[in-house]
């Protein structure tokens, strides 16, 4: 009797390892992270090409200028992601559909990583420009509102962990946020500012040399491609936590 016991208690153990290990085969690599990888790779090579060799050295600023090159395709995509973020937000607040939440949370991580290079490439762009690491410049100051936001954004879906609220309070986080973004583009145009302005303003022609131009034009096309290529992998990343948590759950 002990025995057909143990034997009937054992089977669901075993169909949840069945459908665990069923779950959990690795699945190829998609096409398109496959293809972006590579478009990224070869862009990435191309960039240091340009931006190190083609691209001739500015006339004030020197061999200095060239951070310019990573520095401004970093800000793209570190602005870009957290637009991400806030659309996923406000789509996962009308769908209810977790999947979005997921896109939220890689943008969320991505961002951070690249509003943080950023903000050290500036650094490391001004010191010998502007004679100090920092100055509470209202381009700089709102990039570092954005970081925190980012952080903030972080630390709050880690402390309430992958639950219907958490999703809704980083949506409301990422749209409030989100504000953020086009103030940090205007502000070198509503206040007096240390910071240039942008090389790159809607309605008017580019304010740089053509080699410049191209160079700058590779590099926020292959940060572009990084962006894609990374976000698919942290989006299966997120997908794959949620899952683990839930076979947690079922096995305890």
């Amino acid at each position: 009797m002990a025995l057909a016991n143990q034997t009937t208690g054992s089977k669901p153990q075993e169909a949840v390892r069945a459908a665990s290990k069923a779950k959990w085969q690795p699945a190829p690599l998609p096409i398109a992270s496959i293809v972006l990888a590579a478009l990224a790779f070869a862009g990435m090579m191309a960039s240091i090409w340009a931006d190190l060799i083609y691209a001739p050295p500015d006339a004030i600023e020197g061999n200095v200028q060239r951070i310019f090159y990573f520095h401004v395709p970093s800000a793209w995509v570190g602005m870009l992601s957290f637009c991400v973020l806030a659309i996923a937000g406000v789509v996962y607040l009308w769908k209810k559909d977790e999947r979005w939440d997921w896109v939220a949370l890689a943008a969320g991580e991505i961002s951070t990583v690249f509003i943080t290079i950023t903000l050290i490439t500036g650094s490391l762009w001004g010191r010998p420009i502007w004679g100090t690491w920092w100055t509470w410049d209202a381009r700089l100051t709102t990039t570092l509102i954005l970081w925190f936001i980012d952080i903030a954004y972080l630390m709050l879906r880690s402390y309430m962990g992958r639950t219907p609220a958490s999703a809704r309070a980083g949506a409301v986080l990422g749209i409030i946020g989100v504000i953020d973004v086009p103030i940090i583009y205007e502000s070198v145009n509503w206040w007096r500012t240390l910071h240039p302005q942008a090389v790159l303003s809607i309605g008017s022609s580019p304010s740089m040399p053509p080699q410049m131009l191209l160079a700058l034009m590779i590099s926020l096309a292959t940060f572009t491609l990084l962006y894609c290529f990374l976000m698919i992998q942290v989006y299966q990343y997120q997908r794959m936590q949620t899952l683990a948590q839930r076979l947690r759950a079922t096995v305890e």
